[in-house]
């Protein structure tokens, strides 16, 4: 597993020195798809602040060929290596529609899962002309379970494998050294296991962005959940971001093993008081998809 780990990492380090059709962009920077330079950009350096979304979308034409990987709990000692003999990993692909709009689908090992996601900018941050202090996103995604169900003697219908979240993201970048997000989320699930548990989950997201230098970010995020499923944890993260232009490459650690909004929202079962902990990273790499008329004569 460890083998086969330092082979994605290396795969992908690869891929971020490739300069073949791969652009050296700024993909968050709204100022190069639009003729307004007052909307405030790079309140995050990532759509995702580390597993959760954040308020950032990529540009129009752009597609993120992202990979989030995580390894095992470093509290199984040297015998699985400090986790490094065990890994996790999402592969997704996002793209950005216009400048208000993104998709995105995923596949993650655990549990097997597939995900789709939305989402749309309904505010931007602007200063001049029109002073508004905060972005306002719309986020929802579905995650579709695709791992074979023990035998018994109920047969799940396929619907029974969804579940859903719906989330707001209110950030504000305070100034270009700190920045702010708060994400009230809904997590639907259309089977739970018993009848006195609830298809409903209600969480208040936290993440903030600080700058330790022009290429190098500190974020972290942490969720509270109103209404929990038992024998789970709120999930904590903390990472590093390092910027260089056309991707992002994020070191974390993380007491969340799933990397869908179900699964680690809601079914985190690590502890970071008992330190239950797993380190990470996540790789994200820009490719020029179609470019917008207004950019059709601009050389790279």
């Amino acid at each position: 597993m460890l083998l086969r780990s330092l082979r994605i990492g290396a795969l992908f380090i690869l891929l971020l020195s490739t300069q073949a059709k791969a652009q050296t962009v700024d993909l968050f920077s709204e100022n190069n798809y639009s003729n307004n330079p007052d909307i405030i950009t790079g309140t995050f350096k990532s759509t995702r602040i580390v597993n959760g979304q954040s308020i950032e979308n990529v540009g129009p034409g752009i597609l993120d060929f992202k990979i989030m990987h995580r390894f095992g709990p470093i509290s199984d000692g040297g015998y699985n290596f400090f986790g490094l003999d065990q890994a996790t990993m999402r592969i997704g692909l996002d793209y950005g529609i216009t400048d208000r709009l993104m998709i995105g689908i995923g596949r993650s090992t655990f549990e097997k899962q597939y995900d789709g996601f939305l989402k749309f900018k309904i505010i931007r941050q602007q200063q001049g002309q029109k002073n508004i202090p905060f972005s306002l996103s719309y986020a929802s995604s579905v995650i579709y379970k695709s791992m074979k169900d023990a035998a018994t003697t109920y047969t799940p219908y396929v619907s029974d494998k969804f579940s859903f979240s719906h989330q707001l993201l209110l950030a504000s970048k305070v100034n270009d050294y700190f920045s702010l997000q708060l994400s009230p989320t809904l997590i639907h699930y259309n089977m739970v296991d018993t009848k006195t548990t609830p298809n409903d989950f209600y969480s208040l997201g936290v993440g903030f962005r600080q700058r330790v230098s022009k290429r190098v970010n500190i974020t972290t995020e942490y969720y509270h959940r109103f209404n929990k499923l038992e024998g789970y944890n709120d999930p904590l993260s903390v990472g590093v971001d390092i910027e260089t232009g056309g991707h992002v490459f994020q070191l974390h650690v993380s007491n969340s093993t799933g990397m869908t909004d179900r699964t680690f929202i809601n079914e985190t079962a690590g502890s970071w008081g008992k330190g239950d902990l797993r380190f990470g990273f996540n790789i994200s790499r820009v490719f020029t998809v179609r470019k917008p008329k207004e950019l059709r004569n601009i050389k790279w």
